[in-house]
C-alpha cells in the first residue's frame, strides 16, 4: 500500500513569480525523494509524488499548500490517491497501479468542484468521511493570507520548536506567535491530519 499525489498550481500562468514557486515547489518535493523515481514535474505547473507512507499523505499535502500559498496569489489543487503500485518505473508518470488511477481520478474531480484537496481510496466509507473533513478545512486553507500560510509553513517544518523559538525564527514577538496560531487555525488543521492518520490506521486494520 502507497499514496501518490497528483497537484497543479493555480493560477500559475497569471504569475510573474515563476522562478519562486518552481523553486519553492522543487525544495518541498525533494524532501520525499528524488526526481523523476519519486516525484516529477510535467506540464509546466503540474506535479505527481509518490509518499510510500500513506499515513504521512495528508501532512505533505499541508506542507506543499502552506509553502505554494506562502508566495502571493498562488494555491495548490491536490489529489491523494491511496492503494497499490503494480508497476515500478524510473519515472513515476509512468509507473502503474490502482493508486495512480485513484489519484488521476480524484484529481479531475478536483477540477469541477470547489474544493482544493480531495482522497481516493478503496474504502468509500473513509473517502466520504475524509473528504467532508477536508471540504470543511479547505474553508480556512484556501482563504490563509500570505502571512497565515508563511506561518503554517513554518509550523509545519519545526513542529517541536517552543513558540518563543518559532517567533525568533519569523522575528515576530511570542504574542504574535499565538495570533497567528489562531488565525490560521492551525490547532483545528492539526486535529483534522491527525484524525486522518486515526482514521486510515483503524481502516486499514480491517481485514
Amino acid at each position: 500500500m502507497t499514496s501518490v499525489i497528483t497537484g497543479d498550481i493555480i493560477n500559475s500562468r497569471k504569475s510573474k513569480t515563476t522562478k519562486a514557486w518552481l523553486n519553492t515547489l522543487k525544495s518541498e518535493l525533494n524532501e520525499y525523494g528524488k526526481t523523476p523515481r519519486s516525484w516529477e514535474i510535467f506540464r509546466g505547473d503540474s506535479f505527481q509524488l509518490e509518499i510510500k507512507k500513506p499515513e504521512a499523505a495528508v501532512m505533505a499535502v499541508l506542507k506543499i499548500k502552506s509553502r505554494i500559498a506562502a508566495i502571493k496569489n498562488l494555491n495548490v489543487r491536490i489529489s491523494v490517491g491511496i492503494g497499490e503500485k503494480t508497476y515500478n518505473a524510473s519515472k513515476i508518470t509512468e509507473a502503474n497501479g490502482d493508486v495512480f488511477v485513484r489519484s488521476g481520478e480524484a484529481f479531475e474531480k478536483l477540477k469541477t468542484s470547489r474544493q482544493t484537496i480531495m482522497i481516493a481510496s478503496p474504502w468509500s466509507e473513509f473517502d466520504y468521511t475524509m473528504n467532508t473533513m477536508l471540504s470543511l478545512a479547505c474553508i480556512t486553507i484556501d482563504t490563509w493570507s500570505v502571512t497565515s500560510a508563511s506561518f503554517i509553513a513554518t509550523m509545519l517544518k519545526y513542529p517541536n520548536l517552543p513558540q518563543k523559538d518559532i517567533g525568533r525564527k519569523m522575528k515576530i514577538t511570542q504574542s504574535s506567535v499565538s495570533e497567528r496560531r489562531k488565525r490560521a487555525r492551525y490547532d483545528e488543521i492539526m486535529d483534522m491530519e491527525a484524525f486522518y492518520r486515526y482514521m486510515l490506521t483503524q481502516t486499514m486494520k480491517i481485514p
